[in-house]
C-alpha cells in the first residue's frame, strides 16, 4: 500500500524521537540505489503504509518554485514544509498520485531537475525540522516502511529495522537512466552520472541529518542484485525482527 492519506495531525501523535507503538522498517540510501522500489514492494507485501520521504522534499522544492522563491530562500521553503497541502494515493495497478495544493503534480516531482531541487532544500535545517512531525505521523498501525535518506538516524531513530541500500555510482546511474527512459522521459547517461555523483557529495556533507548508515542499520548492497532478490532479503530480515506481524 502506498503512503494513502495525508500527513498531518490526523492518527496517533509521534513522541519527539519517532518511537511509535508500531514496527518500523526504515530503507535509507543514495539516489538511486533503489530504496523507493524496494519501501513500495515490501510494504505492500506486509500490507503496511509507506512514507516515500524524498517525495516531500521534492513537493516542497516544487512549490517554492510555482511561487516564485529564490532557490536559497531557507525562511520561504520552511513556511511551505509546514503548511504543505498534499495528498498521497495510488491506482490500482500501484501507480502512485501525488496531489499538490489540488493539483496532480505525480509526474512533475520525479524530474531530475526535482530531484536537484530537492536535494538543495533539504539542506536547509528549517526545512527538515518543519517536515519531521509530518513525517512521524505516517507511523501507524499495522507497520510502516519509510525510505529516505536520514529514516533510521533522525526520523524514526528508534526503529527495530534499518536497512541501508546501496550501490555502485555506475549501476545507480543506470538504473535511473532506465526508469526515466521507461516512464517517456528524456535522459542522458553521462549528465546523470555527474548529478548522481554531485547528489551524492552534497546529502554526504551537509551539516544537518547527513547520508550515512545508522550505527544499527544493515548494509545491503545491491549492485549485482535482482529487485526480486533485495526485497527477499528485507522480507526475511523483517520476518526475524517482527514475527508476531507475519
Amino acid at each position: 500500500m502506498g503512503a494513502e492519506g495525508q500527513s498531518t495531525s490526523n492518527g496517533p501523535q509521534p513522541t519527539a524521537n519517532g518511537r511509535q507503538d508500531v514496527p518500523i522498517i526504515t530503507i535509507d540510501g543514495p539516489s538511486g540505489s533503489g530504496k523507493g522500489t524496494i519501501a513500495r514492494i515490501v510494504a505492500s507485501k506486509l500490507g503496511w503504509h509507506m512514507l516515500d520521504s524524498g517525495a516531500l522534499y521534492r513537493l516542497v522544492a516544487l512549490a517554492g518554485a510555482d511561487r516564485g522563491l529564490a532557490p536559497d530562500d531557507e525562511a520561504g521553503h520552511a513556511q511551505i514544509a509546514k503548511a504543505l497541502d498534499v495528498v498521497f494515493d495510488a491506482e490500482p495497478d500501484g501507480e502512485e498520485r501525488i496531489w499538490l495544493e489540488g493539483v496532480e503534480v505525480s509526474a512533475r516531482i520525479r524530474t531530475e531537475e526535482a530531484g536537484a531541487a530537492a536535494s538543495r532544500v533539504a539542506a536547509m535545517p528549517s526545512v527538515r525540522e518543519g517536515l519531521l512531525a509530518r513525517q512521524r505521523a505516517f507511523a501507524q498501525p499495522p507497520g510502516l516502511v519509510a525510505d529516505g535518506r536520514d529514516m533510521g538516524t533522525i526520523v524514526f531513530p528508534h526503529a527495530r529495522l534499518k536497512i541501508f541500500l546501496t550501490a555502485s555510482p555506475e549501476e545507480r546511474a543506470r538504473r535511473r537512466y532506465k526508469q526515466l527512459k521507461d516512464k517517456g522521459l528524456s535522459a542522458n547517461l553521462a549528465a546523470l552520472s555527474l548529478e548522481i555523483a554531485e547528489r551524492d557529495r552534497r546529502d554526504a556533507s551537509r551539516a544537518v541529518a547527513p547520508l550515512k548508515p545508522a550505527d544499527d542499520a544493515i548494509v545491503v548492497d545491491s549492485t549485482s542484485m535482482s529487485i526480486d532478490a533485495v526485497v527477499a532479503r528485507v522480507l526475511e530480515l523483517a520476518a526475524a525482527r517482527f514475527p508476531v506481524n507475519r
